[in-house]
């Protein structure tokens, strides 16, 4: 059963995906951006690792239907496999709906950091580019 097996390490790296992303949404409100940083690398191969495993049960599928072209795809999967892919789904959902909450955390301190750092360096339109305003009272240093 390759495709049971797919299926099974595909759920895991979604779990491990959704985790990871939950603790980064945990470090964001504690703007412990470091723990983020160091995550990445292992987020970024979980993902890799689920794309891979979903190109194989795309495989395994696109397989049973040439090699039995008179079935419809439910009469080609056992019950576990359609259990394993009705969680699949409910598991991507749960990542799209975390995903979401995860890009507005990041958009709202992206929006206040870069509010920070317009009141700290101000900038003007140069063209079609900002660059650090040009008046000399910008910041003054005092010995």
């Amino acid at each position: 059963m390759l495709l049971t097996h797919h299926l099974d390490g595909a759920l895991n790296d979604l779990k491990d995906i959704i985790e990871i992303t939950r603790q980064d949404i945990e470090d964001i409100k504690q703007a412990n951006a470091s723990q983020q940083f160091e995550r990445l690398p292992l987020k970024e191969e979980k993902i890799a690792a689920f794309e891979a495993k979903k190109a194989m049960i795309d495989h395994e599928i696109s397989k049973r239907m040439s090699e039995n072209p008179d079935k419809e795809l439910p009469e080609l999967l056992d019950a576990t496999q359609h259990q394993k892919l009705d969680e699949l789904k409910t598991q991507l959902q749960n990542l799209k709906e975390i995903n979401q909450k995860y890009a507005r955390m990041v958009l709202s301190v992206s929006t206040l950091y870069n509010e920070f750092l317009e009141k700290i360096v101000p900038t003007e339109l140069d063209g079609y580019e900002r660059v650090a305003s040009k008046d000399p009272s910008l910041l003054e240093v005092r010995v």
